[in-house]
């Protein structure tokens, strides 16, 4: 079992990295967070897991052991392989999902490409009681209704960003604007757009 690689990126996709470690290249399916942190030149760990199937050996890397666990608990929902549990990891973090898990609600991993309905339900069921309990949100700061909020991911997932990484910057910029800019959809959105315009930029450069 190769569970973890570290070395330097020789190439960078948009869902794959190929990295060398002692003279041999890796090429391994990675999500597109990792993808775009990626640097050739620079060195990358990931924790990785082998999939042999009889006809390839196949490596999907994380940047967290955390997601690397959670991707080999996916594999174990019928119906899951491995490129559907990493769309689910590329979609979703590993908060995100086990909240969608305690909270018995099965839209999010339906929201994602691959995922059925009855496979998404599959995921809850199956996943319930053995995941750790999601992480406190922050105190201090408010959110934005679900609504508002869903209405947002909608719209930025539409402009191209995972659900992930949408979800993330409506939460951060919730917590700190003003209740009339919480309230409206074109606001929130504007100021979700502000924060990850600049990070996007950076990572096209």
């Amino acid at each position: 079992m190769i569970s973890s690689l570290h070395g330097t990126v020789l190439h960078a996709g948009s869902d794959v990295v190929e990295v060398v470690v002692g003279g041999v290249g890796f090429t391994v399916a990675v999500t597109p967070e990792v993808a775009r942190s990626a640097r050739v030149g620079e060195t990358l760990h990931l924790h990785t897991n082998l999939i042999v199937r009889e006809d390839a050996l196949s490596l999907y890397g994380f940047a967290e052991r955390a997601e690397c666990s959670l991707f080999q608990i996916l594999l174990g929902v019928t119906g899951v392989g491995p490129k559907s549990a990493l769309g689910v990891l590329s979609a979703m973090s590993v908060d995100q999902i086990a909240q969608a898990v305690a909270d018995d609600d099965d839209a999010p991993f339906r929201r994602v490409s691959g995922i059925g309905p009855k496979t998404a339900k599959l995921i809850v069921v199956q996943l319930t009681g053995k995941l750790a309990p999601p992480a406190a949100a922050p105190t201090g700061g408010a959110a934005a209704s679900p609504a508002i909020s869903g209405q947002v991911v909608t719209a930025l997932v539409g402009l191209g960003w995972s659900e992930r990484i949408a979800a993330e910057a409506v939460d951060a910029v919730a917590a700190d604007a003003g209740e009339a800019d919480r309230a409206s959809v074109p606001a929130l959105l504007r100021l979700a757009l502000a924060q990850l315009g600049p990070a996007r930029e950076a990572a096209r450069g």
